[in-house]
């Protein structure tokens, strides 16, 4: 059930940052944000598959990992239902809208940038725990930990004020390249972590 439950998770890891990368480019706001809420589901599935595989030297980077990977969802959710809910349905006042809207890259769109943050440092440390008993699970361990660089971007680069022209533009298309860079690259690690569950569930039976 374990291994189940972790590569479920991977597939909607997988399928989700897919999604996602569509929705950018076609563009559909409405869909990237929505896809965006089912992506911490999978990943904390995914990630709680990882830590229930690590051995006792690894527990305490596997614990790290969960916490972090529950950071993330919970800063993830509160930008994007924001997005599909008020953002969407309610008219709201200028100040309002430039904390809410993600698109004016304000407060709501500094959060997630805290949150996918999060999701690196969780990564990084859940890369630690992974057995790399394969090709395969050499090429995850690596992605994983190289993802957890990201934590600095998405930290500082807020406090600096790279962002603040999008209050009048939107998302332009170099943050469009970003993200799309950002999906061909945790692509992998979702099918890596799927292929990974899929043989130990294999090998289990």
């Amino acid at each position: 059930m374990n291994k189940v439950i972790a590569g479920a998770g991977a597939l909607v890891v997988t399928v989700s940052v897919i999604l996602f990368a569509v929705c950018m480019l076609i563009p559909f706001d409405f869909g990237s944000y929505f896809v965006c809420m089912l992506l911490p589901i999978g990943y904390i599935m995914m990630t709680a598959g990882f830590a229930c595989e690590s051995d006792e030297k690894h527990r305490t980077a596997a614990n790290a990992g969960m916490i972090f990977a529950a950071v993330y969802a919970v800063l993830v959710f509160l930008v994007y239902y924001a997005q599909t809910t008020s953002v969407r349905l309610e008219p709201l006042g200028e100040q309002a809208g430039n904390i809410l809207d993600y698109s004016k890259g304000g407060l709501f769109f500094y959060y997630d940038l805290l949150g996918y943050g999060m999701m690196a440092l969780s990564t990084f440390f859940t890369g630690l725990t992974i057995h790399t008993k394969t090709k395969a699970d050499q090429w995850l361990k690596v992605l994983m930990l190289v993802h957890g660089v990201f934590f600095f971007s998405c930290f500082l680069m807020p406090m600096t004020g790279a962002f603040r022209s999008m209050s009048n533009g939107g998302v332009n298309m170099g943050g469009v390249i970003a993200l799309e860079f950002w999906c061909a690259y945790f692509t992998p690690v979702g099918v890596l972590s799927f292929l990974h569950f899929f043989r130990k569930e294999r090998d289990d039976q």
